[in-house]
C-alpha cells in the first residue's frame, strides 16, 4: 500500500471491511433475488422508537415525526418534561405552519398515542398550561377515559375540524365505538395486550385489514380505501390564516398555554344535520329528558349515551334509576362500584335480552315519580292572571269616568278639556 493509503482513517478501513463482507455475504445467498440492494448503517446508534409508529397506517408523515420530536424532547430532559413548544416542535419536524403541528396533535390524540390528561392553573386560576402524556402504543379505550375525562367530547368536537384527516380519522373513531357497542361488546372491558399486539401486527403485515386498535377492521378498510384517493387540497386549509397569537405553546416558560391540542382547530360554521343530532342527546320515552345519576360525570355521561340508545326508549330510565340504585347501596355497605360504565352495560345486555329485573331503582323511581308529581300540582296551584284584553281596559276606563267626573264637580273643576294638550282649571279661575 503506497503512502497515501496509510493515512486513511482507521474507521474508513473498518467500513471497508464491512462492505467487503457484506458483498461476499450476499453472494452466498442463493435464494436471493436478483438484483437486490444491500443496506449498511453508519453513524452513532440512536434510541429506539416503537415499531407501531413507524408502521402506523394511519398516521401520516408529519403525524409520526410530531411523535418522535415529542419523544426527543421528552428523552432530553427526562421522563418528566414541559411539553415542547409548537416553535420547538416545528424546528425538530421541519414544519413551517404551526397548523400543521396543531392538526398532527389532534391526530396522536384521537388515535390515543398522546392523552391530555389535565389542566394546570396559577393561584388565581389563570389558565397555566396542560398535562400530556406520550405513549409508546395506543391506549385502551378505558385507560383514556380515566386519564381524559373529556375525550369522547374532543372525538365528537374534532369531527368538525378544519382539516379533513382529522375529520375523517375522529369520524372512524368514533364509528368504532359505536360498532362495537352496536355488536354487543363491551368496551370499557380489559383487553388483552397481547391480542391488541397481535391484532395491530397482523393489520400491518396483512393485505386484508385487521383491527388496529382504536380502529376495527371494517372502519380500517374505509381508511385505507381514504388513503388511496388523491388528497384534495381543503379549502378550509388554504383560507384559513393562522396569528401569531392564534396558536400557544405548552412551554413552562411560556404561561400563556393552549387548553386543548390547539385553540383554533375548530371551525365556526352554521349549524349542520350532524350538529343537530349531536346536540339532541338519547332521551326517555316520549322525547322525556333522562335523569342521569350525579356520580357519571364527562366522557361516562356521553358512553352512556352511546350504551342506552341500543335499548327502547322506555327502558333507559329504568336502567339509570337502577344505575342509581347500586350507587346508594353503597352507603348501605354494599361492596364500591369501581367499573360504573360496565355494569351500565351489563344492565343494557340485560335488557336487551330480556333479563333485566328492577331492583335496587324501584325506589329511586318512585322518587322521582313523585317529585314531577309534587311539581305538576305546584304548577297547577299557580294563579295565572289572564291577560286582560283591550276592550275590557276601554270598558273598566268608561266605568271609572262617572265617579271620577262628580269629584270633580263637587271640588268645582271643570271637566278636562277635549282639545289636544288641555289641561284641567278650576271653574273659578
Amino acid at each position: 500500500m503506497d503512502e497515501s493509503g496509510r493515512r486513511i482513517r482507521p474507521e474508513t478501513r473498518a467500513l471497508d471491511a464491512l462492505i467487503d463482507a457484506a458483498i461476499k455475504r450476499g453472494g452466498r445467498r442463493s435464494n436471493a433475488k436478483t438484483g437486490a440492494d444491500s443496506m449498511l448503517f453508519l453513524g452513532n446508534r440512536h434510541g429506539p422508537f416503537p415499531a407501531l409508529v413507524v408502521q402506523n397506517p394511519i398516521l401520516e408523515p408529519v403525524d409520526k415525526l410530531v411523535w418522535m420530536a415529542i419523544m426527543l424532547k421528552a428523552k432530553e430532559t427526562g421522563c418528566v418534561a414541559a411539553f415542547p413548544s409548537y416553535a420547538a416542535l416545528m424546528q425538530t419536524a421541519n414544519v413551517s405552519a404551526k397548523a400543521t403541528i396543531a392538526r398532527a396533535i389532534a391526530i396522536l390524540r384521537i388515535t390515543r398515542w398522546l392523552t391530555l390528561c389535565g389542566r394546570m392553573r396559577e393561584r388565581d386560576g389563570r389558565f397555566k398550561g396542560n398535562v400530556y402524556v406520550l405513549h409508546d402504543e395506543p391506549l385502551p379505550l378505558v385507560d383514556v377515559m380515566h386519564l381524559d375525562v373529556e375525550h369522547l367530547k374532543f372525538l365528537r368536537e374534532s369531527v368538525d375540524h378544519y382539516h379533513a384527516r382529522v375529520r375523517t380519522v375522529a369520524r372512524a373513531a368514533l364509528d368504532t365505538i359505536d360498532e362495537d357497542i352496536g355488536a354487543g361488546r363491551d368496551v370499557c372491558a380489559d383487553e388483552s395486550v397481547w391480542d391488541r399486539r397481535i391484532q395491530a401486527a397482523e393489520s400491518v403485515e396483512g393485505a386484508t385489514p385487521r383491527r388496529f386498535f382504536a380502529f376495527s377492521a371494517r372502519v380500517m378498510t374505509e381508511l385505507r380505501s381514504n388513503n388511496d384517493k388523491p388528497h384534495r387540497p381543503d379549502h378550509r386549509v388554504q383560507n384559513m390564516k393562522t396569528v401569531d397569537g392564534g396558536v400557544q405553546n405548552l412551554n413552562r416558560q411560556n404561561l400563556n398555554s393552549v387548553c386543548c391540542s390547539s385553540s383554533y382547530i375548530y371551525k365556526t360554521t352554521t349549524t349542520t344535520t350532524r350538529d343537530a343530532e349531536k346536540n339532541d342527546g338519547v332521551t326517555g320515552e316520549k322525547g322525556v329528558p333522562l335523569i342521569y345519576p350525579k356520580r357519571l360525570v364527562g366522557d361516562q355521561r356521553e358512553l352512556a349515551d352511546r350504551y342506552l340508545a341500543t335499548v327502547s326508549a322506555a327502558s333507559r330510565q329504568l336502567i339509570l334509576d337502577e344505575l342509581e340504585g347500586r350507587f346508594r347501596s353503597e352507603q348501605k355497605g354494599m361492596a364500591p362500584l369501581y367499573d360504573e360504565m360496565s355494569f351500565l352495560f351489563s344492565l343494557c345486555k340485560a335488557m336487551k335480552n330480556k333479563e333485566f329485573k328492577a331492583n335496587l331503582g324501584i325506589k329511586v323511581g318512585a322518587e322521582r315519580v313523585a317529585r314531577e308529581k309534587a311539581r305538576r300540582e305546584s304548577a297547577e296551584r299557580v294563579v295565572q292572571t289572564p291577560a286582560t284584553g283591550l276592550e275590557e281596559m276601554r270598558q273598566r276606563i268608561a266605568a271609572g269616568k262617572g265617579p271620577i267626573a262628580e269629584m270633580r264637580r263637587a271640588l268645582g273643576m271643570s271637566g278636562r278639556s277635549n282639545t289636544e294638550g288641555g289641561s284641567d282649571k278650576c271653574s273659578k279661575c
